[in-house]
């Protein structure tokens, strides 16, 4: 589904997720009290903030990946040239603020936004959570850019005895992947209050 009622979209979203939890627990066996967490990135952002905002989405915590709230024009290059009346996003940037300030009910957040990301609004996010949680709410500013939590890693499975094969494998994937990894620690690392990841720390 791509269009821009944002809020109907995430309530597929949640819809989706709902029937996933429920097989999971009822045909594969995993325990119906594990905390579930949201991911999202840039607009999928936004719609974790409405799930939560607008329906009981039953987080134990959040993460936002480069988040973005622009208006259609700003988000979709040349919009006002393709349609004859303007048609903005539902909620509009504004509502979906309003909609943060009064309804968003997720206390642990962590905000991760990137050095070489021009389209971020993550400040602003920021701003409006820790009005209302204050310390609960976690921010990074990591490498990358906006595009980073959508890049491959490398998978390399390491033999039954670590060879120089593998050696090399772990080298390739330090040396191309260095921003994927630094997201991938620090996200394990905010899940896990315990961790001592330096990097990470706010």
């Amino acid at each position: 589904m791509n269009h821009f009622d944002h809020g109907a979209i995430a309530l597929e979203v949640l819809h989706k997720l709902d029937y996933a939890l429920d097989w999971l627990v009822h045909r594969g066996g995993y325990p119906p009290a594990l905390p579930i967490y949201g991911l999202g990135h840039s607009m999928g952002c936004k719609l974790h903030l409405l799930i939560n905002s607008l329906h009981d989405g039953d987080r134990a915590g959040n993460i936002f990946l480069a988040f973005n709230n622009y208006a259609a024009a700003q988000s979709i290059p040349g919009l006002d040239n393709l349609t004859p009346v303007g048609v903005e996003f539902s909620p509009t940037p504004a509502e979906t603020e309003a909609l943060i300030q009064q309804q968003y009910p997720v206390r642990r957040n962590l905000l991760i936004r990137f050095q070489d990301d021009d389209i971020d609004q993550t400040p602003r996010l920021r701003s409006l959570l820790r009005a209302k949680f204050g310390d609960m709410v976690t921010a990074l500013k990591l490498p990358g850019n906006h595009l980073t939590p959508l890049s491959q890693d490398l998978k390399w499975q390491v033999g039954a005895e670590f060879s120089p094969l593998d050696a090399v494998g772990q080298w390739i994937k330090q040396r191309l992947f260095p921003e994927m990894q630094t997201l991938e620690e620090c996200l394990l690392a905010w899940l896990n209050p315990l961790s001592t990841v330096r990097r990470c720390r706010p």
